[in-house]
């Protein structure tokens, strides 16, 4: 189910202000992760997508060398749910 007005409120309010961004044409939430190299960012995707394959939730993200681009929606309900919240604050862990 997507996030209603209160849950946005209170669950992107953190993230936005964490480098977060919200898309709100596509109800979608990106970030850009940046490492120190291919291999801390290639680590960081790996550990990612172990949790995603728990979550069962998967991102839309690519990878240039240090950077990591990251766009998280819920495509089965066309927007932002509990899940894209729960994997963002998931992934800002892991970025350490």
């Amino acid at each position: 189910m997507r996030l209603n007005e209160d849950e946005r409120a209170h669950d992107l309010a953190p993230l936005l202000q964490n480098g977060w961004t919200h898309d709100a044409d596509r109800d979608a939430i990106s970030k850009v992760y940046a490492f120190k190299n291919f291999i801390d960012a290639f680590g960081f995707m790996t550990r990612t997508a172990i949790w995603a394959e728990k979550y069962k939730h998967h991102p839309e993200w690519s990878n240039v060398w240090n950077k990591v681009d990251v766009t998280l929606t819920t495509h089965d309900h066309d927007g932002l749910t509990e899940l894209d919240v729960k994997l963002a604050r998931k992934m800002d862990a892991l970025a350490g």
